[in-house]
């Protein structure tokens, strides 16, 4: 929030609070996928870089697919613009979200997820967090006995890509906003709401395997 939001609810509560109160009023009929796709869109229109990363993270949380990011910010061409978005899409290739990949969003029939083969499963400790690399994603995995949780490395804020230096035991801390996150279940326990994106796995002959 910024510092002159934060100054308008000290000084005057009661016309901000009206203010948000109706910008909860009007969003009540629509579905969350498609209000915070409106979101993304006004964040492109005022060019607010966390708000756009922020919205864009919702609304593909909420099922939007990355084609219909692109289709929404090219329906708004009249009111946006190119520049306006060019400058999204610079931030949509800075984030290096999977799904936008040109090879993987153009396919017509995208290939179904499969088994990748991650690491042995020897190599994870009892009770230790350890980050690695599959198949160019990051990950973190858990271990707790013969129970392995597997995550996608990307904080579900604005997906930034969370490194090796954020474990401390058993909790992971995004370095850009310091979101913090419990390695037990991906739950995020300090700033935000929104856990890790757990990957489905198994551990087959001694080899701890990913699905996506």
């Amino acid at each position: 929030m910024s510092d002159a939001l934060n100054y308008l609810i000290k000084t005057r509560p009661e016309t901000v609070s009206h203010y948000f109160a109706f910008l909860k009023e009007t969003g009540k009929h629509l579905d969350p996928k498609t209000r915070n796709l409106i979101s993304v869109i006004t964040k492109v229109y005022s060019q607010t870089d966390r708000g756009f990363r922020q919205y864009l993270g919702r609304a593909l949380r909420e099922g939007c697919t990355p084609m219909e990011v692109l289709d929404a910010l090219l329906m708004a061409f009249p009111a946006l613009g190119l520049a306006k978005i060019t400058w999204a899409v610079d931030i949509i290739l800075d984030m290096k979200i999977p799904g936008f990949d040109p090879e993987v969003i153009t396919q017509k029939n995208p290939a179904p997820a499969e088994w990748r083969d991650v690491m042995a499963s020897r190599d994870a400790k009892d009770g230790q967090v350890l980050r690695t690399e599959c198949q160019g994603r990051g990950l973190f995995v858990y271990r707790d006995g013969k129970t392995f949780q597997v995550y996608d490395s990307h904080c579900p804020h604005q997906s930034t890509n969370i490194p090796e230096l954020a474990i401390a035991g058993t909790t992971l801390t995004c370095p850009k906003h310091q979101w913090e996150f419990d390695a037990h279940d991906g739950s995020c326990i300090k700033k935000g709401n929104t856990g890790l994106t757990r990957i489905e796995s198994k551990v087959v002959k001694g080899r701890l395997l990913a699905r996506w």
